[in-house]
């Protein structure tokens, strides 16, 4: 019988499994779809019940369909979990999880700069300060909801949670414990609990159990084997957070490897030794080699998320079009925004529809379009857009080789941005790099099989890759490249000068709380 793993990863918007041999070939697949709640402006949190049963939905349909395999383990990524999962001391949910995208600990970024040694902070965790950060959610629920803060016992990841109920172990890897930022020490790979006493954190709340993640964190137990169908003692990995899990998965190993996911939002990252908070990305232990390597990126709190709100908001047409004729309502309006040269004829689009992350790192900031005359389609909007959050990966980039070695000549770009043609031409023209795709369409959720794989012992980090298999999809066209680092020297001068504008309408429309 043929071994084989199973990798799931948990989305903002989504849960994906995939079943996949050892020589990567892949078996079976299985996905669940959900979207995260967001009660109030620049709110955005998701409750744990949603993940859990995305994923046991998943793992019983892999199942079903994966009889006549040895499954010798089980691996689970997650998106990046924010405040983390507050639970008590039976494990069970006090509050929904403020997710990554959740800007609502304004108040408390104000109290960390006013009060904190920012220097200081970075040199201890290698990150700075924004209410993207968890631990800045932390001291929200601490503030605002001390009924939950004074009943939870834990809290944990979205990962760590979901694989708690499949093997009744607590235990959070670090990458995850990374992303928090704020309270944990990048360099001697724990908490730090100068931070936690200096931030009013508990460090009772924080699991002591922290593991790589390719550690297996318990077997499968008799009740979760009996919901799913799977069998007992299945060995589960710890997984990390889905945009390192998802680099890996496109064989990244190796300092100066680079590689942009572009999902709901977008993270582009590389592999560094150390850290440089300074440069205003962000840095994690990485998921392979975790005791040295770091993975450093920055991001766009929305980008396809920026997609998905301009065609649900203002396409109609389109989804209609879409519907009687069968055909994705994205592919219909790619066809008119390929007939609309770079820059839009003049129109820029500013991603930043829930604040924006780095290097911006304003909670604030605001979406924009600029530059609007009558003569602009829906088809110059739309194209404004992917070229908008575009200019929000070349933004992250240019911070990024501040502080980086030597970056490999390509980029690799995962996520659901890469089915687009348009858009991968876009990401070439605008960064000046020959762009990558994967042929498999399963990033994440197989980064985390391999993971699985890893910490069974079935396959070595540094043998032959043949689990993916790396497309050449779009080359830099030089007239193109010239005319967006004209656009691109707008879009970038865009922001401060809208800073104040910005700051003014969050207060009018109640943003800050």
């Amino acid at each position: 019988m043929a071994e084989a793993v199973i990798g799931v990863d948990i989305g903002t918007q989504s849960t994906k499994a995939v079943l996949v041999r050892l020589d990567g070939t892949i078996l079976a697949q299985a996905s669940r779809s959900y979207a995260p709640d967001t009660p109030r402006p620049n709110w955005a949190e998701q409750h744990p019940d949603v993940w859990v049963d995305a994923v046991e939905s998943c793992l019983a349909e892999i199942a079903q369909l994966g009889t006549a395999v040895d499954i010798r383990g089980i691996c689970v990524s997650s998106l990046y979990g924010g405040s983390g999962i507050p639970v008590d001391a039976e494990v069970k949910p006090l509050h929904p999880c403020l997710i990554w995208m959740d800007r609502r600990a304004e108040r408390q970024v104000g109290w960390v700069k006013q009060n904190v040694d920012l220097g200081h902070l970075g040199d201890i965790t290698g990150n700075g300060v924004d209410s993207y950060y968890g631990f800045t959610k932390m001291m929200w629920l601490r503030d605002e909801r001390p009924e939950v803060w004074a009943r939870t016992a834990w809290l944990l990841p979205p990962n760590a949670y979901v694989i708690h109920r499949l093997t009744d172990e607590i235990a959070v890897d670090h990458s995850s414990a990374g992303n928090i930022g704020g309270i944990y020490d990048i360099k001697a790979r724990t908490w730090s609990q100068e931070m936690l006493q200096v931030l009013g954190i508990p460090s009772r709340l924080m699991p002591e159990r922290l593991v790589d993640p390719t550690a297996i964190v318990g077997g499968l137990t008799q009740a979760a084997s009996r919901r799913l169908g799977l069998a007992e003692g299945i060995p589960v990995m710890a997984g990390g957070v889905d945009a390192a899990v998802a680099t890996f998965a496109a064989g990244v190993v190796a300092p100066g490897h680079h590689v942009a996911m572009i999902g709901t939002s977008m993270c582009w990252g590389y592999i560094a030794p150390t850290a440089d908070a300074a440069q205003g990305l962000i840095s994690m232990p990485y998921v392979v080699g975790t005791a040295q390597d770091l993975y450093v990126f920055g991001g766009a709190g929305t980008a396809g998320a920026s997609v998905s709100w301009f065609r649900e908001e203002f396409c109609q047409a389109e989804i209609a079009a879409g519907r009687e004729t069968g055909r994705d309502p994205h592919a219909i309006l790619e066809e008119a925004a390929k007939d609309v040269p770079p820059g839009s004829h003049g129109v820029v689009f500013l991603p930043y529809l829930m604040g924006e992350r780095s290097p911006v790192w304003d909670g604030q900031a605001s979406g924009a379009f600029v530059g609007l005359n009558l003569f602009h389609t829906r088809a110059h909007l739309y194209r404004a857009v992917l070229e908008g959050v575009t200019f929000a990966l070349r933004h992250n980039m240019e911070a990024g080789a501040k502080g980086s070695a030597a970056l490999e000549d390509r980029l690799i770009v995962v996520g659901g941005a890469a089915k687009s043609d348009l858009w991968m031409q876009i990401v070439a023209d605008v960064t000046g790099y020959p762009v990558w795709t994967i042929k498999e369409d399963v990033e994440a959720a197989l980064g985390a099989a391999r993971l699985a794989a890893l910490g069974a012992g079935l396959i070595r980090r540094d043998g032959d890759d043949t689990w993916i298999t790396l497309i050449e999809r779009a080359a830099p066209d030089p007239a193109c490249k010239s005319r967006y680092d004209e656009v691109f020297k707008v879009y970038a001068a865009l922001y401060p000068t809208l800073k104040d504008s910005m700051h003014a309408l969050a207060k009018l429309r109640g943003g800050l709380e």
